[in-house]
């Protein structure tokens, strides 16, 4: 198939982002589920970053490969000839690519419809009905939604942590990683394979939750824990995708009660490790993209690409 130059050139970045998604995700995978299980031993806001990050890494570096190499490699070494052939194999990984991104935009958008649903269903902040609901909703303007049968059903220290604990899902930002995860690409081309690091990231976000909330106190954790239980046995039933509510992942209760039960303190320093391993995988991708865009390098990339093409 011949395609002009522009067209070419978009086929070529999808099939770019692809690839290179493919390839980053089959390295993910296999480090998810030891990366999940380390996370218990560390600082929970620092598993959840990075998870996180494990989860958005290869969408990231596709996008990076795209916009840093491929692209200025293309418009600076490819001459504008009228229409030039395209492979089968630069097609398919093309369209593909495409898939990807239709299939988590999709996801995103309904998650985001779905919430703005609920959240005008509910309409107050304050809401009526025997639905238990305590919960942050929204991204642009989050805002807090609690039913009244929740404030009836908890003392007054239990539904103040249970603020605390909401409040610091607001500061952290959660609502919108969760919409970050829900568009972007899973790290493999099938569904559930990203399923390990989203259940990973949501167990940990809601221990930092819980450790902002009780900030060490052992008394704000027994009242934590019975705000959990006491809304646990109101049997929640109805909860917005971008709007979690107190309980979080329901399988994951007894592991958070037992956790605020012992209160064990994190040993020092066990955050230290996973931010330095950050920082040398940042300045690692950056001595890369430096490298990269040299001319030689992109010299070398257009070549590859060529061969993609052809």
């Amino acid at each position: 198939m011949t395609l002009p130059y522009l067209p070419r050139l978009l086929c070529l970045s999808l099939a770019t982002y692809f690839l290179v998604h493919v390839a980053l995700g089959t390295i993910v995978a296999p480090i998810a589920k030891p990366a999940a299980r380390l996370g218990a031993r560390i600082r929970p806001h620092v598993a959840a970053r990075c998870l996180l990050a494990l989860r958005l890494l290869p969408a990231a570096g596709g996008v990076f490969m795209v916009v840093a190499v491929c692209l200025p490699s293309y418009l600076w070494l490819e001459p504008e000839a009228p229409t030039e052939r395209v492979s089968f194999g630069c097609l398919a990984a093309a369209v593909l690519g495409i898939a990807m991104w239709s299939f988590s935009i999709a996801r995103g958008w309904r998650a985001a419809a779905s919430s703005r649903r609920f959240v005008q269903r509910c309409g107050k902040a304050i809401v009526d009905g025997p639905t238990p609901l305590l919960a942050i909703a929204g991204i642009v303007r989050p805002h807090l939604m609690i039913s009244r049968a929740v404030v009836r059903a908890l003392r007054e220290e239990e539904l103040a942590v249970a603020l605390r604990h909401e409040r610091a899902h607001w500061t952290a930002h959660d609502n919108l990683k969760r919409l970050c995860m829900l568009l972007t690409p899973g790290i493999l081309p099938f569904p559930g394979s990203s399923r390990t690091l989203e259940r990973g990231w949501r167990q940990f976000a809601e221990w930092a939750a819980d450790d902002r909330a009780v900030a060490g106190s052992a008394r704000r954790a027994c009242a934590l824990t019975a705000a959990l239980v006491r809304v646990a046995r109101m049997a929640a039933d109805a909860q917005a995708l971008l709007a979690p509510c107190l309980l979080g992942d329901a399988d994951q209760l007894a592991a958070r009660v037992d956790r605020l039960l012992r209160a064990a303190p994190p040993k020092k320093g066990a955050g230290g490790r996973p931010i330095l391993a950050l920082s040398a995988v940042a300045a690692m991708a950056g001595s890369l993209a430096v490298a990269i865009l040299q001319p030689a390098a992109l010299y070398s990339v257009h070549l590859a690409l060529e061969r993609l093409v052809e």
